[in-house]
């Protein structure tokens, strides 16, 4: 049995949370960044968007993926979009949307679209298309709209911007999993994660991306989060505990936005690909 398609295009009740300082700030010690941004309270890490918006986010995904496919599903993607930077004290109204559906013979892509608004303003802050992959449901139809594309523009290699490599710390996954919320099993149950097929515990994906989006702000834009307008990856292959994230940064298009594809390896295999910043000059 596949995603049932006809529920695509549903918006689901809006929730409300507040970008909270202190957790944003063990957000950010959670994923190894000492960006004085993030521990001066002045902004939230960008990754750190997801962790207001679970709770609209599960809305979305708990109508559409019958539960006993929940623990089969992988991040496949994230694509966050920034109108604004993320301030401790705001109020988020986040609003999901289940938004696609694409079906291949290895499983299900389901992609939900999450905005989120100032509560106090109006003014959008955050949107986000986020891919989930759920392994081996391969029946079903493909149905609504192609998601913001992000595709690696081979033509960049030939503007090497730089590296960066952030250490994957012993116990980073349960560090992450406290500051995040995100509780999946396959990221602190060394049992739990062979039992799905996984070689033991692996790093949330979230927590990959936020390293990577380190590396993107020191060698794009002087650390400065508030000049990240989208960052975008697919989580190629997980990442293991003890072993660094290495992140390469091209250049693409320059302008009052620059675009910089990216991508990253981890123990000498890749795992993110397609990855793409933009930020403002």
């Amino acid at each position: 049995m596949g995603l049932p398609v006809e529920k695509l295009g549903t918006v689901y009740e809006e929730r409300i949370d507040v970008v909270d300082g202190d957790r944003a700030k063990a957000y950010a010690a959670a994923t190894n960044d000492d960006n004085p941004a993030y521990t001066s309270g002045k902004y939230a890490p960008p990754v750190f968007a997801v962790v207001p918006t679970w709770e609209a986010m599960g809305l979305a995904v708990g109508d559409v993926v019958p539960g006993d496919a929940l623990m089969m599903i992988v991040h496949g993607e994230q694509d966050m979009h920034f109108a604004q930077p993320l301030v401790p004290g705001t109020r988020l109204r986040t609003a999901a949307e289940a938004y696609s559906v694409r079906v291949s013979s290895s499983g299900t892509r389901y992609t939900v679209k999450v905005r989120s608004l100032d509560d106090a303003t109006d003014e959008l802050v955050v949107e986000q298309y986020v891919t989930m992959f759920i392994r081996g449901m391969a029946d079903g139809e493909s149905a609504g709209p192609d998601k913001p594309d992000h595709t690696f523009d081979e033509a960049a290699r030939a503007d090497l911007v730089g590296d960066h490599s952030v250490h994957v710390d012993d116990d980073q996954t349960y560090r992450y999993k406290e500051a995040s919320g995100d509780n999946m099993p396959i990221h602190v149950d060394d049992a739990f994660a062979k039992s799905v097929g996984l070689p033991g515990i692996i790093a949330h994906g979230l927590c990959t991306m936020a390293m990577t989006s380190q590396a993107v702000l020191r060698l794009t834009a002087e650390a400065d989060p508030a000049r990240l307008r989208r960052i975008a990856v697919r989580f190629a292959k997980p990442v293991l505990p003890g072993n660094d994230v290495a992140t390469t940064v091209y250049r693409s298009v320059t302008g009052t936005r620059s675009r910089y594809p990216f991508e990253a390896s981890s123990a000498g295999v890749a795992v993110i690909s397609h990855g793409l910043a933009e930020v403002d000059a």
